[in-house]
């Protein structure tokens, strides 16, 4: 679903990427660990259109279509169907929860300013897009709480609001950067559960997570990086065993 090619990011004389390769599997949930510095987020960045690589190709592939996303602005990256959350998650706080939801949805015949005066062409659109985020809210687990603001709610609701909104948004490619990062290990859990029973119903996902003991126990395939590169794949015990990931990660 996603390949990423010899992927090169310089920061002055810094090379923080150094040829990376990898490949998101449709259907799947694939993570990536490394020691902070190792190249993690950077990647991340590249992919979502944050950065533009020095050299190297992102390629996407759903709905029959391929595209080269290199160097693609972040707004047309989510266009795609490419949807991230952040470590510190970025939710609109003065808004309820379900606010939150309903500002991401595609297509709103409200936005556009010669229909918006048309109530008949968009009060049935915005009845339904209500009823969708919350069926997406329950998928979560925040129904009980859909009319808060989003500054109420604890850190590990902020993460899981943040994964309702990529849902509300049409994702077909998630990815969550550390989502489980300061969450209590029963809710951390939770969280990882609840990413397993989306995956179920046909979300990929790509993970960035420190956590592993945790996230290994969820994923289907894993990557390690250090000082940026790939040093390391596979299945979460073969990754877990491999020497160069116990020195360089794991610290062993």
């Amino acid at each position: 679903m996603l390949e990423i090619k010899g992927i090169v990011k310089q920061f002055g004389s810094f090379r923080a990427l150094d040829g990376v390769d990898m490949t998101v599997e449709r259907g799947k949930v694939t993570l990536l660990i490394g020691p902070n510095g190792s190249g993690k987020t950077t990647l991340i960045n590249v992919v979502t259109g944050v950065y533009r690589p020095e050299a190297g190709r992102v390629v996407f592939r759903d709905d029959g279509r391929e595209l080269d996303i290199t160097g693609w602005p972040p707004h047309r990256v989510f266009a795609a169907g490419i949807v991230r959350t952040f470590q510190i998650p970025q939710v609109f706080q003065r808004l309820t929860v379900i606010e939150n939801l309903l500002v991401v949805a595609r297509g709103q015949i409200g936005e556009d300013v010669t229909k918006a005066v048309r109530e008949g062409l968009w009060i049935g659109q915005e009845r339904e897009l209500a009823e969708r985020a919350f069926r997406v809210l329950d998928t979560v687990g925040l129904g009980d709480v859909w009319d808060h603001y989003a500054y109420s709610l604890s850190a590990g609701q902020m993460k899981l609001l943040e994964l309702a909104r990529a849902l509300m948004a049409g994702a077909k490619l998630i990815v969550l950067d550390e989502p489980i990062a300061g969450i209590p290990i029963s809710q951390a859990h939770s969280i990882f559960q609840t990413i397993r029973d989306i995956n179920s119903k046909g979300i990929t996902f790509w993970v960035v997570e420190h956590r592993i003991d945790i996230a290994f126990k969820y994923v289907d395939y894993v990557y390690a990086m250090a000082s940026g590169r790939v040093i390391s794949q596979g299945t979460p015990d073969a990754v877990a065993r491999d020497p160069k990931v116990i020195e360089s990660y794991i610290g062993g």
